[in-house]
């Protein structure tokens, strides 16, 4: 917006500018020729009153003279009797123009030669001549660098234009990339995020229906959770009874079953609980750098590594990589693979975790020198339900990525997950 609002600022000033500075070059040039016009006639004017004073006086041409060299034009006297005082004018008893003069007729001429002035003069012997010529160059004095003044202070102001149209466009587009970052914020599940209510009067208009949408979605967060937490309090009362109906039931394999069951229900509601609980801002789809992420989660297990005489390698690409879980589930699902591979190896064993970005995917590799994983897929490893690899596979798949793990027979363990790259 910024750009466009410079770029129609210098189109309309600069057409402006053009709009008076052609007009004002054309004018000093008809100033110009003008003012040389109008000394060329003066100096016609002065030598004819001479002539006409003292045509017989022999002493003419002296008289004269003095006029003729304090004056820029170029004058030239052709007496009645054919005689030429002053400039040579070979050609004057066959040019239109001195023909012209004869009949009586005082006249201008002005063409791409220069200007001239022909003033006639009745005399007892004829008609006298005077002719007053200017060269084209005598008439343009001084315009060209009236001209370079002008074009310059024309630049000048489109300058100053585009300038003051560059902050303007920033005065407007400022306060909207601040919305605009407030709505990144929301996006990515920063509930608090408000967008501050400056600049113009559309702007902050924007800026406070924005907020006041922030404001209705915590809302409706905040009852929903509510709602979510209530419903599984009030369930957790008949399912505390239920089990302690099941230990009174006298069928031991009865009584075992059913006291299984009522264990998966009170840790789904449990779950429920835990869900119901987590921060608002994790209720929305997030973003978060994967590199700081697994770089702080690596940095936690490390020293648990180290206690245990674990050889730790971390492989980290340079600078930011963006992907779509939140910090919170990326971090997650790096400690769940992690937590897999102190409990289910043994100590000494050798891991690493490396991150890797191309062709717009990002790729988590955790691995292990242990045994692996068991050879029937889906079947998990002894002492475990494999519950952790099936969170890792929700939380993946919720972000559009995929996890697979090292396929048997192979020697240690292999976890590799494939997420989106989501661009700056």
């Amino acid at each position: 917006m910024r750009r466009q609002i410079s770029l129609l600022l210098a189109v309309i000033s600069t057409a402006i500018v053009v709009s008076f500075v052609i007009p004002l070059l054309l004018l000093v040039r008809t100033l110009a020729e003008d003012r040389g016009m109008a000394a060329a006639s003066q100096q016609a004017n002065t030598i004819a009153v001479l002539v006409s004073s003292l045509h017989d006086d022999p002493r003419l041409a002296e008289v004269i003279q003095p006029s003729l060299e304090r004056s820029a034009a170029q004058t030239s006297v052709v007496l009645a009797n054919g005689q030429v005082l002053g400039v040579r004018w070979d050609d004057a008893a066959t040019d239109p123009a001195y023909l012209q003069a004869r009949q009586g007729q005082a006249f201008s001429v002005h063409d791409a030669v220069g200007g001239r002035v022909y003033v006639p003069v009745l005399v007892d012997g004829g008609v006298v001549v005077v002719r007053s010529a200017m060269t084209a160059d005598q008439l343009a004095e001084g315009v060209p660098l009236a001209w370079a003044s002008i074009i310059g202070l024309g630049l000048l102001l489109s300058g100053v234009a585009v300038l003051v149209g560059a902050q303007v466009g920033r005065g407007i587009s400022r306060p909207l990339l601040s919305v605009a970052e407030t709505a990144h914020r929301l996006r990515e599940g920063d509930l608090a995020a408000r967008a501050p209510l400056a600049g113009p009067r559309e702007t902050v208009e924007l800026g406070s229906a924005l907020n006041g949408l922030a404001d209705r979605i915590e809302t409706l967060l905040t009852a929903e959770r509510d709602n979510v937490r209530g419903l599984a309090h009030r369930l957790r009362t008949p399912v505390t009874a239920l089990r302690l109906e099941a230990e009174h039931v006298g069928d031991p394999q009865l009584r075992a079953s059913l006291a299984d069951s009522v264990v998966g229900l009170q840790t789904a509601i449990d779950e429920v609980v835990r869900e119901a609980q987590r921060p608002l801002r994790e209720d929305l789809p997030g973003l978060c750098d994967a590199v700081s992420v697994v770089s702080s989660r690596a940095e936690f297990w490390r020293p648990l590594a180290e206690d245990q005489g674990r050889t730790f390698t971390v492989s980290l690409p340079d600078g930011r990589v963006r992907v779509g879980l939140s910090a919170l589930d990326l971090g997650d699902v790096v400690d769940i693979c992690l937590d897999n591979i102190f409990a289910h190896t043994p100590d000494g064993t050798a891991f690493a975790v490396s991150l890797s970005v191309g062709l717009g995917r990002v790729e988590l590799a955790v691995t292990d020198e242990g045994l692996g994983f068991p050879v029937k897929p889906g079947e998990p490893k002894p002492g475990t339900s494999g519950m952790g690899l099936q969170i890792v596979r929700r939380l993946v798949e919720a972000a559009h990525g995929r996890c697979t793990t090292s396929p048997p027979p192979a020697h240690g363990g292999r976890v590799v997950i494939e997420l989106p790259e989501i661009p700056h």
